[in-house]
This record gives C-alpha cells, sequence and structure tokens, in this order.
C-alpha cells in the first residue's frame, strides 16, 4: 500500500466537476478522483482550515466515531470498477478492527478530520497512470482522465502518451475549486 496525501482540490474545467488530486507521498504518481460538490466542499473547508459552530455532516461523522470509543486508523481505497473508485474506512476499537465500505471522497473528508492516512494499492497507481481511456490531451486538460466526466472512447489517448502527460500534470491545470 502506498501512503497519499491531498494535493489538491481542483475543478475539471470540461465538465465543471470537482476533482481531489491525490498524490503520493514522497513520489510523483497522482490519483484523481472526481467528486461531487458536497464533498469537495467539506474537503476545502477543512483544507483551509474554516470550522463552524454547527457540525456538518463529517464533522459529526467524526464525533461519532470517536463517541462510540473508535479512532479511524487509514483509509484504503481499494479498487476502481466501471470509473467508480471504492475506499475502505478502518476504524480500530478495543483493539479490534472493523472495516466500513465508503465513497472516496467521504472517506478523504474523514480522514482530514480524523488526522488518518490514506493509502492505496500500488497496482492502482500504477492502472490509473496507464489504464486511462478517454483522456483529452488539450492544454489545461480536457478533463476525462481517469475516466473522468466527458471521457470518450474516440478521444483515447495511447497509453505511453498519456503516461507522460500525467508525469507532466500540475493540479494547477484542474482549475480552483471554490466551496
Amino acid at each position: 500500500m502506498i501512503e497519499l496525501e491531498v494535493a489538491s482540490l481542483g475543478l475539471d474545467k470540461a465538465s465543471n466537476t470537482p476533482v481531489v488530486i491525490l498524490r503520493e507521498v514522497g513520489g510523483e504518481r497522482l490519483l484523481p478522483i472526481w467528486i461531487g460538490p458536497g464533498e469537495a466542499s467539506a474537503i476545502a473547508m477543512e483544507l483551509a482550515g474554516i470550522k463552524f459552530s454547527r457540525p456538518l455532516t463529517h464533522d459529526l461523522l467524526n464525533t461519532v466515531v470517536r463517541s462510540l470509543g473508535s479512532e479511524l486508523v487509514r483509509v484504503l481505497i481499494t479498487r476502481v470498477v466501471d470509473n467508480t473508485y471504492y475506499a475502505s474506512l478502518m476504524l480500530q476499537r478495543n483493539g479490534e478492527t472493523i472495516t466500513i465500505d465508503s465513497r472516496p471522497s467521504d472517506s478523504v473528508a474523514l480522514a482530514l478530520r480524523a488526522s488518518a492516512p490514506i493509502f492505496a494499492d500500488a497496482d492502482l497507481l500504477d492502472r490509473t497512470t496507464v489504464e486511462i481511456e478517454g483522456a483529452s490531451l488539450e492544454p489545461g486538460f480536457g478533463g476525462a482522465a481517469a475516466g473522468g466526466p466527458g471521457a470518450s472512447e474516440q478521444e483515447a489517448a495511447p497509453p505511453e502518451k498519456l503516461r507522460d502527460y500525467l508525469k507532466r500534470l500540475d493540479p494547477e491545470d484542474f482549475g480552483r475549486f471554490l466551496p
């Protein structure tokens, strides 16, 4: 498993869809995951250190987990199926590990609040950079990498060309997401 960190939160200019960009700790590989606007706002607010007087959903869940004597010890991004990523929350309670299925966007938002590490299988990072279909290689990032919204089989790039493009990808190419 490879530890990841939130590198950036952006907005795919082609589809106007938020993207959380995870980067391997101490490495260069990126894992872009297209997410919903609510989860993007939750991640952006936590990254910006914005706190509210009343708990929002992810704050509430973090409080519930802790109040039940559990701790979020890690998030695992486990697989991608039909361009949909899957994740698991790994909780620990009384020496027992509890695994809960979760969307990656919710997992990232919760991990940030709980200061828990985020991991993905190395094969997933490798596959994401090689087996991406429908990536637009237009300047400014066309928005279809990793099978994101706007992907089209007619625009598919050869894996080596896409791999080179992703190596040069700057999270700034996505544009800023403003909650």
